[in-house]
């Protein structure tokens, strides 16, 4: 038997948010998703992300209380240039998202920045600052 790493799962507490929030990054949930209590987007490899509401997670673990004091996992969202990470930082936080650190040139050779999903967690916008950069940053 060999486990293998398939998906990212995170609780919403309002999945029509959480799905709005992750479409604008470019997740492709499905028509429909932000009506359902469990939505799937594909991702690269294969991979898939996974949101559920807090009921349904109530529904097999009654006792489920969200963390407290903010989200507790962050997404890593490699972005085409530092142009992008600037502008999309900028586009979501003019839409009323929550950033957490703006755009800066961190010492370890990216473009960083960290606004927050409804929910309080992370999400990392990152892009190489030297274009050579990007080889090694995969």
């Amino acid at each position: 038997m060999t486990a293998r790493f398939d998906a990212i799962g995170l609780v919403v507490s309002d999945m029509a948010a959480s799905v709005a929030f992750y479409r604008r990054l470019g997740f492709a949930f499905p028509d429909g998703a932000e009506d359902q209590p469990h939505a799937e987007a594909g991702l690269p490899g294969g991979l898939r992300l996974m949101l559920d509401t807090e009921a349904t997670v109530r529904s097999f673990l009654p006792e489920w209380q969200p963390p407290a004091g903010g989200g507790r996992a962050s997404l890593a969202l490699r972005c085409d240039g530092p142009e992008e990470v600037d502008a999309l930082y900028g586009e979501l936080v003019g839409s009323g998202y929550r950033g957490e650190l703006k755009p800066w040139d961190a010492f370890w050779g990216q473009r960083y920045a960290v606004v927050h999903d409804p929910d309080g967690n992370g999400v990392d916008l990152y892009a190489p600052l030297v274009p050579w950069q990007a080889t090694f940053a995969r």
